[in-house]
């Protein structure tokens, strides 16, 4: 397993419990999708793998994560970053200020000794997976569409090199056609790079379609688990789970 998290329990400012005893796994070149409605404690869950819970004063005082082995429950962001385990957050989060070529480069630095050539080259396999940003790449990150700010973001991640991406809402506020472009690319990094993936998603028809496993969170427990098939399978997760959402 690339990514172990053991029965998890997660504070904001001491008081507010957001995750209660949640475990998972992603395996090795797996695409495990996180569903649940908002407020279900799934960014929460991400963040706290991502060693990002602790900016937004919140804590994991129970439970441990582990990273390819490895106890990573209070590991630094920036050393899990360059270990491979980024995260795209919820929102993009682009500079707006800066161009699209220039967001992806901020990339780089979670990279030790890359050089110019090695750095051009990443920039190029960035380009080929989303060809739509090259055309766009000296414009201002702030003037492009929601989707190409997303394909920025995702495309930040990767040129980082990571094992491991937690991508939180990727689907949120796009259009149906640019959010199957943008899991048909998840989908593809995962087949020919060996990327792994944890998706925390609202639309479960389009995570479940690209995923190998899936759990269920609601109230910050899961509450369900298991393949991405068997459960799509299923006519109850969207009305008992999900609600309307679901269907959005």
């Amino acid at each position: 397993m690339i990514l172990q998290v053991d029965d998890i329990e997660v504070l904001y400012e001491q008081v507010i419990l957001a995750v209660c005893g949640v475990s998972l796994t992603v395996g090795e070149g797996q695409v495990v999708a996180l569903l649940g409605a908002n407020g279900a404690g799934k960014s929460t869950t991400l963040k706290s793998i991502a060693g990002l819970v602790r900016a937004e004063r919140g804590e994991v005082v129970r439970g441990t994560i582990r990273y390819q082995g490895r106890d990573i429950t209070r590991s630094a962001p920036q050393a899990l970053a360059s270990a491979g385990l980024v995260q795209v957050l919820e929102g993009r989060h682009c500079f707006a200020h800066l161009t699209v070529e220039e967001n992806l480069l901020t990339g780089a630095f979670a990279r030790t000794r890359i050089g110019r050539g090695e750095l051009r080259e990443e920039l190029a396999r960035i380009y080929d997976w989303f060809p739509r940003l090259k055309t766009r790449r000296k414009s201002l990150a702030g003037y492009t569409s929601g989707g190409e700010q997303q394909m920025v973001a995702i495309g930040r991640a990767l040129i980082s090199r990571p094992r491991l991406v937690l991508l939180d809402e990727p689907s949120m506020g796009l259009a149906p056609q640019i959010v199957e472009e943008i899991f048909d690319i998840v989908g593809e990094l995962n087949r020919r790079d060996g990327v792994s993936f944890l998706v925390a998603e609202q639309n479960i028809d389009v995570a479940l379609r690209h995923a190998h496993h899936a759990y269920v969170l609601e109230s910050g427990r899961v509450v369900d688990q298991g393949p991405a098939g068997e459960l799509a399978a299923r006519g109850d997760l969207h009305d008992f789970y999900l609600g309307a959402v679901g269907r959005a």
